[in-house]
Order: C-alpha cells, then structure tokens, then sequence
C-alpha cells in the first residue's frame, strides 16, 4: 500500500498510515467535530425522544464553511428568493438540520474512533459500512478547507504550483491529500 486506499474485498478498504498520517486526520477530525458542534441538549444526548422532537435553526450558518456543510435547501444565497421560497428553505432547514449534523458528526466520530483503534500506526482495514462513514467524514473535510482555502474549480490546478512560502500551502496539501484519499477509497469499494 502506497498511503491510500485498496480493495480489502466485499465493498471493504484498507490503507497503511504513519503516525504522522494518523495525527493530521484525527487532529482533522476532532476540529471537524468542534466546527459540527455538539448534538441537541449537548454532549450527553440522554433523552432520545427530546432529540427526536428537537428542532433545529431556520437561518443558513455565518460560517461560510457550515454553510457549505449545511447549504440552503432552495438555490442557496446567490440564488434570487422570494419570501415564500426564504420561509420554505427556512422550514426544511428546521426539520433537517439537526440529523444532518448527528450524520456529519456520527462520520466524523467514526474516522476518529478508528484512529485511536489504530494505536499510531499500522494498517487500517474498514469494513463496507464504516467505508461510507470514512467517505462522509472525508468528503466534509474536504469541503471545510475548499471553503477556508477559497478553492474553485477554475484554479483547483493553481493549488499544485503554490510556492513553499505559502502560508496557505499546508492546509493546500491537506486539502489535496484528503481529495486523494477520498478518490482511492471510492475506487477501493467499487472494485
């Protein structure tokens, strides 16, 4: 293995990561979950019928990044709106967005879980199931550095020529390791 992911068999994955691997992404992810926020009623979750009648915001985050994660559900704020179309995007993000964010953190939870499973280094072997998660979590990294990084797609290509000085030019390598990685792996469990 080559850092990426490969083909572990029955729609599974499996990748060799370092120590130095394994720290970026946990450290990725916990600050994944520290953006996602914790769930309805905190961190203790204790009553599963006050989560299940919880309702959630009815305006887009400030955060450009959690908008991202969490966009509007009707053409979004570039995207001319009436009132009518305001209140309905605002309905569908009340009723949505609470399990949209149990879904994100869920992903999130399970890379790190994994990680620390890990114990450093080693190869990781992820099971179908926790492929979808990994894809999530991955996929969600992706876009909050796309969105921190200011990426679009006409100057994706400009990311790989940034010089060394760059400040920005870790978070771009992150940013272009976790497309790879993410890549690898839908590779990984379509084969």
């Amino acid at each position: 293995m080559a850092g990426l992911f490969e083909s572990a068999g029955g729609g599974g994955a499996a990748i060799a990561l370092d120590e130095v691997e394994a720290s970026i992404l946990r450290s990725l992810e916990v600050q994944m979950l520290e953006l996602i926020g914790p769930g309805p009623g905190g961190d203790d979750g204790d009553d599963p019928l006050a989560a299940l009648f919880a309702e959630g915001p009815s305006e887009a985050p400030a955060d450009p990044a959690l908008a991202r994660l969490f966009p509007d559900a009707y053409g979004g704020p570039a995207a001319p709106q009436d009132e009518e179309t305001r209140a309905a995007a605002a309905e569908f993000r009340r009723y949505t967005e609470l399990d949209l964010r149990a879904r994100k953190r869920d992903d999130a939870l399970q890379v790190v879980r994994a990680l620390d499973g890990l114990g450093g280094a080693g190869v990781l072997k992820l099971a179908a199931a926790d492929c979808l998660h990994w894809l999530g979590a991955l996929n969600d990294l992706r876009l909050t550095l796309g969105v921190r990084l200011e990426v679009s797609e006409e100057d994706e290509q400009g990311l790989y020529d940034l010089p060394d000085a760059d400040e920005r030019k870790p978070l771009v390598m992150a940013y272009l390791w976790l497309g790879a990685l993410q890549e690898s792996l839908l590779e990984a469990i379509t084969d």
